[in-house]
């Protein structure tokens, strides 16, 4: 029996009408509705026909997560009387529950996906709805961009929704080509804002890291609001982690205490969402809670701040969650549950301060993950750049390039990019890509069976109790009684069955199977160990290992999760399996080099015969007589690290450089460029045939830098002769003195004693330029700069004058310093002279 007193609840009903408008007149449309209103459960079952009194339809609803999917699905079942798998449905990996009569079915964005490349057309289905697009998680980008093409292309009837509480509702409906979007009132009760940051500093968030303070101040306020206010408390964490830590802080606290978060298993899930049972409760949840559930009970909710978004060190090839503070959007729907029922409040662990300088919205997905799952989805879709593709956000270039090479390294795709035979099999088995690789290679090497046991185990991180030994791990999940051991062996009947023949469980140990696989799926993370828990990956990057870890001792290691703390040198294992040279050689092996290496290292020139698996060297022996080209590009890379200061520069030299530097700035060509990187790009033209017959770092220092750079003089035009003409290495002035030009500045420098320059009316000129004149007293010192020696005597001199002749009487001080004679000397000098 359908449900109708709860269904004429829930207030999207009076949006209901506008948006089947929007749908018949432009097929597609932006549902804007508050968390509690019933996009997620009633706008499917109207726009199916299975209430309202509409046209049959068949209709698809893609939700972010399994949990979400499986809650909505059986949210709508029982609004209309039934159980899930009657006319209401839900497929996630590895599990489905539909019927022949099913007209709503419920799906993750990773099931849609496979969906559409499996049949594009998605024959049979009417209206697709995209739920909580807001989160901007990659599979529902990527499904919302794949619709729109076919919908472009060959199924122009197929209606579209992209459903949120809150979005960027513009940006979605240009995407939808200017589709409408239809707003939804709610009736959320009020819900007031108790700020509660802690007393004491907190350390900020740091990877995975989340300061014990903090947790310690957010199990303080769960206490504090179940004694101020009535119902239940939903506590918002980061993660996993942080909720089994605050957890044991709540012991005693008088309410039953429940954990809600993607590897829950599915019976606490369900004691979650079926509301309370009596006592009190506290729900500690990660962000599947923000959206798409309802939590029967809550009244209180306890925010503390924080969520967790991926990132990829693409130049690493290390991936990794991290903890960031969460967006305004997100403490918006954590707040929101708290008056789906009735009034509420919500407890935020930060200062009010703060809320104003946080992010207005989560990063899109597409701008930070690893983007090879997505790459490999575009190529099979037939557009491998995705430059076709209808994103909100383009993928960066970089991420695009690092997921390229990946996918090609596995075979994935060919050298123009297009998906290959196998890489369209990979696409199909729910994985990445790297995980696809280990599973169809790793069961030709060790059963099909095993393959899928370490897939299955690296694609869901098992829990740290299980320890970083993935051999350990396998077995105690082979064992295990726990929700994620059942989880595990639900994943592993998926992955042999989708292998297509039965799966043997192979034959030798485990732990070699189980370290190949492992190194399948991560080759350039196979390490080899370097002392002290330390491994060196043949990526180049370090790994270390946690004290105690019984890993320690292993010579090979095949790391399959590790991150990289910012900052951090090197990156930490947390999940990794023991490995022997000839399993690293076998994984690795399109990393392999063999041969002479001639390379500029520790200050000069190192040549070897070398073996190695990327950074990783294997064997490695002095080479006596290397090829003079090998030599010749190691001395080259050597001049570009240190620059051209490795030749031997005397002040004549340098002064030369200074001088064609003044020249190509103020006159350009002919006159060369000398800077470092110009020198370098023609090393060619003017350090030979030196550099040729050097062969280490001492040779270079013999060359002649100034009798090699003058190769570069324009000899071809006769210019070179002018050289002395327009940059004169010095200048001779009235005294008979030839003074040294300086050209190291912006205009050259002429630095003389001020009665060498008695009776000079102008300034000198270098190449049209006028010198800087700095005037010395008789010792050398400074007395005065002009760039106007005719001013400077009108003006300057009866100062300088007036100043000076006390202290050098000796030396004369002529009124008229224009119309006497220049000297070096004395005035008794010139007396006598």
């Amino acid at each position: 029996m359908i449900r109708t007193d709860a269904l004429d609840q829930l207030p999207v009903r009076t949006a209901v009408p506008a948006l089947e408008r929007a749908l018949d007149e432009r097929g597609a449309a932006v549902l804007c509705a508050p968390p509690g209103t019933g996009k997620t459960t009633l706008v499917p079952l109207v726009l199916a026909g299975l209430t309202g009194g509409g046209p049959a339809r068949r209709v698809l609803v893609a939700e972010p997560r399994r949990i979400a999917a499986r809650a909505a699905a059986r949210r709508m079942a029982w609004l209309l009387g039934e159980r899930p798998g009657e006319r209401v449905g839900f497929t996630v990996r590895g599990e489905r529950v539909v019927g022949r009569g099913t007209v709503v079915e419920v799906v993750t964005t990773g099931v849609l996906l496979q969906r559409l490349q499996r049949d594009q057309e998605l024959a049979g289905v009417d209206v697709v709805i995209i739920d909580e697009c807001h989160e901007r998680h990659l599979d529902a980008d990527t499904a919302a961009a794949f619709l729109l093409d076919v919908r472009g292309t060959i199924r122009p009837d197929l209606r579209l929704v992209a459903a949120s509480a809150t979005t960027d509702a513009a940006g979605w409906a240009r995407l939808l080509g200017d589709a409408p979007v239809v707003e939804a009132q709610g009736v959320s009760h009020p819900v007031e804002v108790v700020w509660a940051p802690p007393a004491g500093p907190v350390r900020p968030p740091h990877g995975m890291r989340v300061d014990p303070a903090l947790l310690t101040h957010v199990a303080a306020v769960v206490r504090r609001a179940l004694a101020e206010r009535d119902g239940d408390v939903l506590c918002f964490l980061p993660g996993v982690g942080e909720i089994g830590r605050v957890a044991g802080q709540l012991a005693g606290v008088g309410a039953e205490v429940l954990q809600v978060h993607g590897r829950a298993p599915a019976a606490v899930q369900d004691a979650v969402l079926a509301g309370p049972s009596g006592g009190r409760r506290v729900v500690l949840a990660t962000s599947v809670a923000e959206s798409s559930l309802t939590v029967p009970g809550v009244r209180v909710v306890v925010d503390s701040g924080l969520s967790r978004e991926p990132r990829t060190d693409h130049a690493r090839g290390l991936g990794a969650l991290t903890t960031v503070r969460a967006s305004r959007a997100a403490g918006r729907q954590r707040a929101g549950r708290a008056g789906r029922e009735a009034p509420g409040a919500v407890y935020r662990c930060w200062e009010e301060a703060e809320d104003g300088r946080l992010a207005a919205f989560p990063s899109p997905e597409i701008k930070v993950a690893d983007l090879a799952a997505f790459a490999l989805q575009a190529a099979c879709w037939g557009d491998p750049d995705a430059s076709g593709l209808a994103l909100l956000d383009p993928p960066p270039a970089g991420a695009m390039g690092a997921a390229r090479e990946v996918l090609t390294a596995v075979g994935a795709v060919d050298a123009e990019g297009r998906a290959t035979d196998r890489g369209v099999r990979m696409s199909r088995l729910g994985l990445h890509p790297r995980l696809a690789r280990a599973l169809l290679d790793g069961a030709d090497e060790v059963g099909g069976r095993r393959a899928a046991e370490v897939v299955a185990l690296i694609g869901e991180e098992p829990p740290r109790e299980y320890g970083d030994d993935l051999a350990h791990a396998l077995r105690t999940a082979r064992r295990g009684g726990d929700g994620y051991a059942a989880r595990w062996r639900q994943e592993v009947r998926r992955l042999s069955q989708s292998l297509g023949s039965p799966a043997d469980a192979g034959t030798g140990p485990d732990d070699a199977a189980v370290g190949l696989v492992a190194a399948l799926a991560f080759p350039e993370r196979v390490a080899r160990a370097r002392g002290e828990g330390a491994f060196l990956m043949v990526s180049g990057t370090g790994a270390e290992l946690r004290d105690g870890s019984r890993l320690r001792s292993a010579p090979w290691l095949a790391v399959a999760v590790a991150d990289r703390p910012a900052h951090a040198a090197s990156a930490r294992v947390r999940l990794a399996a023991v490995v022997d040279e000839d399993t690293a050689r076998l994984a690795a092996g399109h990393l392999r080099f063999s041969g002479e290496e001639v390379r500029w290292a520790d200050g000069d020139v190192v040549a070897r015969s070398v073996e190695r698996l990327g950074a990783v060297e294997l064997s490695v022996r002095a080479l006596r007589r290397p090829a003079p080209e090998l030599v010749r590009g190691a001395l080259l890379e050597g001049l570009r690290r240190e620059g051209p200061g490795l030749l031997r520069w005397n002040r004549d030299s340098e002064q030369l450089r200074l001088r064609l530097a003044f020249l190509h700035r103020v006159l350009g060509a002919p006159w060369p460029d000398v800077s470092d990187a110009a020198l370098l790009a023609r090393a060619g033209e003017w350090l030979e045939p030196e550099l040729s017959r050097a062969g280490r770092r001492a040779d270079l220092a013999r060359i002649d830098a100034g009798q090699a750079v003058r190769r570069l003089l324009p000899w071809a035009t006769g210019e070179a002769a002018r050289l002395d003409e327009l940059a004169p290495e010095r200048i001779e002035v009235p005294s008979g003195s030839r003074i040294r030009v300086e050209y190291g500045g912006e205009q050259p420098v002429l630095a003389v004693k001020l009665q060498e320059l008695f009776g000079m009316g102008e300034t000198p000129r270098v190449a049209g330029v006028p010198v800087l004149v700095h005037l010395l007293s008789p010792a050398g010192r400074p007395a005065a700069v002009t760039a106007d020696l005719a001013s400077f005597w009108r003006e300057g001199y009866r100062g300088v004058r007036a100043e000076l002749r006390g202290r050098y009487p000796k030396h004369p001080w002529p009124e008229d310093p224009t119309t006497v004679e220049a000297t070096r000397f004395t005035s008794a000098r010139l007396r006598r002279d």
